[in-house]
This record gives C-alpha cells, structure tokens and sequence, in this order.
C-alpha cells in the first residue's frame, strides 16, 4: 500500500480565501517538482478548472451527498496512487452542507470519509484575540474532525500577524503561517463563481504570484513534515475497452462543465469522445451516434454561437433523426430557440421550442436527487441519479415542452417535474447529474448510442 501526504483547506465561510491558499500551494508544490494531485469538495466546475492549471493535473470532485463513501474513496484512490501529495479544496465553511442538522455533503463529512487532516483558512481582517475564539469554536464544535492547524489570511501589517500568534497560543491548534492582505493577486470573479481559466489571460503569472504569496509567508517544508502520512490502496485500472461508439462532446469556452468521472464513465462504458467546439467548428465530428453537451457559459458566448448557423442546424438535424442528445444547464440552454440577454435575443439550436432569458440573481441552486418516471437515453423508468443545480437564466413558455421524464426531489422533499425530452431521444435539463453516483447511467447512454449507430446502419 502507497502512502502520502494529503490534506483539506477548509475554510470558516465562502469568501475566507481558501482558494486563493489552495492554489498557491498546489503552484508551490508542483513548482518544487511535487506531484500534487487536486481534488474538490462539491459540485463545483470552475475551481477545478483553475485546480487543473496550477497543479498540471487533471482535478477531481467528492461531494459526500451525491456519492456514496466507497465511490468518494474509490475516486480518491484512483487518482492519488501516484501522487507524492494531495490537496482537496473544501466547500463553503468547514460544516456546511446538504443540511443544517447534519454534516453530509460537508467538508468536514470528507475530511472523515477520506481521513484528511485539515488546514482551517480564517479571514483574520479586523480581527485579534476573537481569531482565536473563532478556531477554538471550530475545534470545538465536532471534535472528531481533525484540524491539524491554522492558516492566517488577510493579515493587514507584521504587528497585526504578532497578536495573532499571540492570540493561537491560548488555543492548542498549530498556526501555519499567516497571509498578508494582497486584494490584487485575488482570481476575479463573476455569477457562478471564479471567472474561468479560459476567460483569464497570463494565467501562468497569477499562479506564480500565489505560490510566491504562499512561499514567502508558510513553511511549507514545516507543513508537509507535520501531515500524517495518507495510506491509499493501489488500483488497477481495467483493460482499456475497444471504443464500440463515438460521441461528440462539446468542449469551448462556452460548454467546459464537465465532472471528470463522467467523462471517464463514459469511456469505461465503451465510448469514444470526440470533442468539438460549437463556436469554432462547422460541422459535427464525422461518424458520431450521440452528443453530450454540459453547462458552461452559453450566454458569454451567446453572439459566436448564433453566427454559427451551420453547425447549430448540423446539431437539429441530429436530434430530428433520433440520434441520442443530452444536454445539461448550459447545454440545455444552447438547445433552446434563442437565448435573451441584455435586451438582445440570439438564436439557437431550436430543438426545444422554449425560451431562456438571463436574470441578475440566481434562479435555482441546490442538490437534486432525479427519479426517472419514464424510459430515456440515460436508463428505464425509476432509475435514480443524484445532482446538482445553480443557474441565472429563467426559463420562459415552459408549458410548450410537453414530455417531462425526471422526478425531482429537492432540499425539504419539495418536488419538482423536469427532464426534458423533444424528438424521443433529446433528453435537456438545468441538472448537471454525476453519473458516479449511479455508474449504470453512463452504460445505459452509450448503449443507446451504439444502439442508434446500429438502426442506422441497418
């Protein structure tokens, strides 16, 4: 069995700067030469994008509501065996999750699932003596989740950093270091969350400035030394498959949503993915029998995609024939007549004959459990899958789209009816689902696209 070094930062809220932190370590590390593997508490796309720039592998998610314990640590042990560290960057604050009462979905929840120590990141702005109350609290309040020290963040001068000190020596946690305030190195962002790597230029030197950050002002050989050693199991990956259909997924900086282990679900599955850009490219990948579109930024992009007239009749002509299409959030979205925004309407694909138009405030956030009530392309009726949705666009004329295939149970056991079908086999949704939590999903949609390869050979 591997051993290695690996920890969470956790932070008291959203907003404390703890990614700011967990992308300087990951520069940091992998600068020295370490192979720093990410990973990501949550349902969150945009942070294990800027995760996958700065550690130079590919980032993960665990999210302990829609995946069970044996799939959060099979996930982890696949990806970390050979690592020499890990870094998990949690969600929100340190105990929040699917629920007030209890810590599913938590950081806290993974850090025990996984046997994570964790690295608490406080905002100490404006702050002395109650810093210290604060990381006692959180100590306090689950004793059971191992915090192995402290990070100090927006410290505001060298005497503010000394009271700190001064301050966690009453507690028994171990200060780390502290994070001088440095507004300017912070990644910028927008609704939904960070911008994205893809919409940020001189990427390389924002992440050299915070590995800089980090250097000058942890010791990181202090903090590597001081983590237990993480055993993880080895695995032995399966006998690659020989692809038995291609899919074309849809990858730009519009469509760039896409949990990792979908992806790598699929391919198990026997599925060839094809990426394609429905900004850039004119035509659909040759040879194709499905598309999969995820969530993104449609609407950033919304004038290149209703320019590309071509590729988005290519695309209605691919669900008029049956073929198999999903589509999530953003992708459901691009599948739509048109997308509103800013008093300028841009036309899309057309396949659904509903409307989107894009709000100032979210329109829906939250975890999803979907039950399917009917067969579609992702397995028969009752199947249950578990995601998540957040989105700022609000859907108009709803009642047009007559055939609903998803039960969905929201926070509270509130139900809803979505699942979209048009043309049988188009299945659109503002859901992103993570077909880990029912790896069968993944089988049953290239099995309905090798399916629809064979009809039309025939």
């Amino acid at each position: 069995m591997n051993s290695i070094k690996g920890f969470i930062v956790a932070g008291t809220h959203s907003g404390c700067g703890k990614t700011s932190v967990t992308l300087g370590l990951m520069a940091a590390l992998s600068s020295r030469g370490i192979r720093v593997q990410p990973f990501k508490t949550g349902p969150d796309f945009i942070d294990p994008g800027h995760h996958t720039r700065a550690a130079g592998r590919a980032c993960h998610n665990l999210d302990g509501w829609m995946l069970s314990g044996k799939t959060l640590r099979d996930i982890f042990s696949r990806y970390a065996q050979d690592a020499d560290a890990c870094i998990v960057e949690g969600v929100m604050g340190l105990y929040d999750g699917y629920s007030a009462l209890d810590e599913t979905g938590s950081t806290a929840h993974l850090s025990k699932e996984l046997n994570l120590p964790v690295i608490l990141v406080v905002d100490a702005g404006s702050m002395a003596r109650s810093a210290a109350a604060l990381v006692q609290g959180f100590c306090n309040f689950d004793p059971e989740t191992p915090v192995a020290g402290v990070i100090f963040n927006r410290v505001g001068s060298s005497n503010h950093a000394l009271i700190l000190e001064e301050a966690i020596s009453l507690t028994d946690v171990p200060l780390l270091g502290c994070l001088p305030r440095r507004q300017e190195i912070a990644t910028p962002s927008r609704h939904l969350g960070l911008v994205t790597p893809e919409h940020l230029e001189d990427l390389d030197s924002k992440y050299k400035n915070l590995a800089d950050w980090v250097e000058e002002n942890l010791d990181l050989e202090q903090i590597i030394e001081a983590l237990p050693d993480i055993p993880v199991q080895p695995r032995f990956d399966e006998v690659p498959m020989i692809p038995r259909t291609r899919i074309g997924v849809a990858q730009d900086d519009a469509f760039s949503f896409y949990y990792e282990e979908n992806l790598r679900l699929l391919r198990e599955a026997g599925a060839e993915l094809v990426p394609f850009s429905p900004i850039e490219d004119k035509d659909l990948p040759e040879n194709i029998s499905g598309l999969y579109f995820g969530g993104g930024y449609p609407e950033l992009a919304a004038f290149d995609l209703a320019q590309n007239t071509k590729l988005r009749r290519a695309i209605a002509d691919f669900s008029a024939a049956g073929h198999p299409v999903y589509a999530e959030c953003g992708g459901f979205m691009y599948l739509m007549e048109s997308i509103s925004k800013d008093d300028r309407v841009f036309p899309m694909c057309g396949i659904f004959p509903v409307r989107c138009s894009m709000q100032s405030r979210f329109q829906s956030l939250g975890y999803r459990e979907v039950e399917l009530s009917q067969s579609t392309i992702l397995g028969p009726e009752g199947t249950i899958i578990r995601g998540h949705e957040f989105h700022y666009s609000a859907l108009e004329e709803m009642e047009k789209i007559q055939q609903k295939s998803y039960r969905v149970t929201c926070k509270n056991n509130i139900s809803a009816s979505e699942g979209f079908i048009a043309n049988e086999n188009t299945l659109g949704s503002y859901i992103h689902l993570h077909f880990a939590s029912n790896p069968q999903v993944a089988k049953n949609f290239v099995n309905a696209c090798a399916e629809s390869s064979r009809t039309e050979e025939i």
